[in-house]
């Protein structure tokens, strides 16, 4: 996915359209948990914060919260991850895709990282 933004805790976002983005946890932060055992997904419906934890990803190190990077209104979710949390390992910025979120304020985008402070970040 081209045009990724990233949190320090981890997450990107896509912008989808105009309104709704989609979110997922990094390359970076599922090679650091290993292999995923369960995603904790969101319910459709709820309005989160920007950097309000949404869910957490278990692997067989360690859980660790999802935080969304937007505040919005969750619009869907990854429910594949529910049978297969692997699919983030995978492929975390494709099919490893988590919830997709409209955002109630888009400016907030502009304070997410790009590719290259990501990068700068986790030193890769």
């Amino acid at each position: 996915m081209s045009g990724l933004k990233f949190t320090e805790d981890h997450e990107w976002l896509s912008m989808e359209s105009d309104e709704v983005g989609v979110v997922g946890i990094t390359d970076y932060a599922q090679a650091q948990l290993g292999d995923l055992v369960f995603v904790e997904l969101p319910e459709v419906g709820r309005e989160v914060s920007q950097g309000e934890d949404i869910g957490v990803v278990e692997s067989v190190k360690t859980a660790s919260d999802i935080k969304s990077p937007v505040s919005g209104v969750v619009v869907a979710v990854n429910e594949a991850l529910s049978d297969d949390p692997g699919k983030v390992n995978e492929d975390p910025t494709g099919e490893g895709w988590i919830y997709k979120i409209s955002l109630s304020n888009a400016s907030e985008v502009e304070s997410l990282m790009d590719d290259a402070a990501y990068k700068a970040l986790t030193g890769e």
